[in-house]
């Protein structure tokens, strides 16, 4: 059904030494602690989405460039052929469509949370802004403290610096796209 999942761990110890950062200055720039940092290098644990988030952020790289690989082809892709990221313990799924491109400077993913499901963002200074389009479903929206609640169809879009949490309100399943501009 998925493919393998990829190798985020060696992916991050090739992103720190071509930085040329210790363990320690990674995790003072990550805010993940030096442990988990090794754990995951080694491929003895694998982050979740908001650890990524922080990894990304403060390695100043996209999110996508430890989970995919830009293809040279062009593909026709298959939920069933991209492996997930979860979160909120398995109540939030991630699928990372298509990596980031540096030419357009995007990530375009797919979010998909259970009933009552609600992720905690924190602001990421490497992304210039969030689009937010609800595809199924509900999602409650706060950004910097104030709520929004969009219906399918309707769209958000904001600063990536600002704080920002999803929510599934519901008792269905929220589907929503997100596309990431970085800096």
């Amino acid at each position: 059904m998925y493919s393998i999942p990829p190798d985020i761990g060696k992916e991050m110890r090739k992103i720190r030494t071509e930085m040329r950062i210790s363990l320690d200055t990674a995790a003072r720039l990550t805010g993940v602690s030096k442990a988990m940092l090794g754990q995951i290098e080694r491929g003895e644990s694998i982050p979740t989405i908001s650890t990524l988030w922080k990894i990304s952020t403060g390695y100043k790289v996209t999110f996508s460039n430890f989970i995919s690989k830009p293809s040279v082809e062009k593909n026709i892709l298959s939920i069933d052929d991209i492996y997930p990221l979860q979160e909120e313990n398995g109540d939030m799924l991630l699928y990372n469509y298509f990596p980031f491109d540096p030419i357009s400077g995007l990530d375009f993913l797919q979010i998909h949370m259970k009933p009552h499901c609600r992720h905690e963002s924190f602001p990421h200074t490497n992304v210039l802004n969030e689009y937010i389009v609800v595809i199924k479903g509900q999602l409650e929206m706060t950004i910097s403290e104030k709520v929004y609640l969009l219906k399918e169809g309707d769209a958000v879009s904001f600063h990536g610096e600002l704080s920002h949490a999803y929510a599934n309100p519901s008792n269905e399943e929220t589907v929503f796209h997100n596309v990431i501009r970085y800096r």
